[in-house]
């Protein structure tokens, strides 16, 4: 039986300790970079029902995503070779947020996109509706605060309902800085209740100073129709931001409406909603293209102001897909409407 020698086996040790630092400096060690390329191209009419809605669809609505990843220098290396991907700072995506901030911040983004999207296909649809708000979203908490966290809904103060700023203000009427109070509040779908320790703070309607929690925070609204068999609900989904508020329109203003607006198309597309149904441009058009173009998409409705942008990329990866510029819904409804149905 051969012994080890000491020289043997410190080499040894230093081939597993090299070999460990390469796996860490290669896989798992931060970059100050994001990879941007193609995500996904997903329907829609799971994720959205109307209650007493025609889902009649033999073709379908696709929202398009981009894929943002955080790189390691293994993920740097390959993005070079793939004419899809590009490489970005981080820092010019979080402009000073925290990961969490921003994440919470295209959350909240994606719930006014189908705010936007219900208004404007109930109006669309000359259905009469009204908004409610509904509760507060956390966007941003300083480092100094330890009780809220970046995606929080406030739901109560001291026993009170609140569903804006107006009504924060209100319960906290009585209250000193420097004191705490009860909040009711909901995070990752659990609700708790926490003491949250109150801050003088400058009141963003009056301007005046009053107390409150120093975290930044936004209304989240309800759009109520007034017959509430037209009553719209969506899934849950873990994609952010606002550019798919006009594909939620679209499949929103389908299922309000008799007959199947799709007739038998794959239609993929992107771009921001308001209410009064003027779409937006949107960020990462060339990778939306390509992520359509993967899933076998017919028709793409892109933003005017991102044409230019998206049509080379098309031309690029020689896709057979139909590019269609629009600056409001009814551009995109009314190119819809205009089409033979797909045999």
């Amino acid at each position: 039986m051969k012994r080890i020698s000491r020289k043997s086996a410190l080499f040894s040790i230093g081939y597993v300790l090299m070999l460990t630092a390469m796996v860490y400096v290669l896989v798992y060690m931060p970059t100050p970079y994001l990879i941007y390329g193609p995500g996904g191209a997903n329907e829609i009419k799971p994720m959205v029902t109307v209650r007493e809605g025609d889902r009649n669809e033999r073709g379908t609505f696709m929202m398009t995503t981009v894929s943002a990843r955080y790189a390691n220098l293994v993920m740097l290396g390959m993005s070079k070779l793939d004419s899809n991907s590009e490489i970005q700072r981080k820092e010019d995506r979080l402009h000073g947020r925290s990961e969490d901030e921003y994440t919470a911040e295209q959350v909240w983004y994606m719930g006014d996109s189908q705010s936007s999207a219900m208004e404007a296909a109930y109006s669309r649809a000359h259905i009469p509706y009204r908004i409610v708000p509904d509760y507060v979203y956390v966007f941003k908490v300083p480092r100094s605060n330890s009780v809220f966290e970046p995606g929080d809904k406030i739901l109560e103060l001291n026993g009170t309902r609140v569903t804006n700023n107006r009504s924060i203000r209100i319960a906290l009427g009585n209250e000193k800085a420097g004191t705490k109070v009860q909040v009711k509040l909901k995070r990752n779908g659990t609700l708790l209740t926490v003491q949250a320790p109150l801050t003088t703070i400058t009141d963003s309607e009056t301007g005046k100073q009053r107390p409150g929690f120093g975290v930044s925070i936004a209304t989240v609204q309800k759009v109520e129709p007034k017959d509430g068999r037209k009553t719209i609900r969506f899934t849950s989904t873990d994609v952010g931001g606002p550019s798919a508020g006009l594909m939620f329109t679209m499949e929103i203003y389908n299922q309000l409406t008799p007959g199947d607006l799709s007739k038998g198309y794959r239609v993929a597309g992107t771009g921001t909603i308001d209410k009064d149904g003027q779409v937006g441009a949107i960020g990462g058009a060339k990778y939306k293209i390509v992520a359509a173009d993967r899933q076998g998409a017919e028709l793409f409705f892109v933003p005017a102001d991102n044409y230019k942008e998206a049509k080379a990329k098309a031309e690029q990866i020689g896709t057979r897909m139909k590019l269609v510029p629009v600056r409001t819904l009814d551009d995109a409804l009314n190119y819809m409407e205009k089409l033979p149905i797909k045999p």
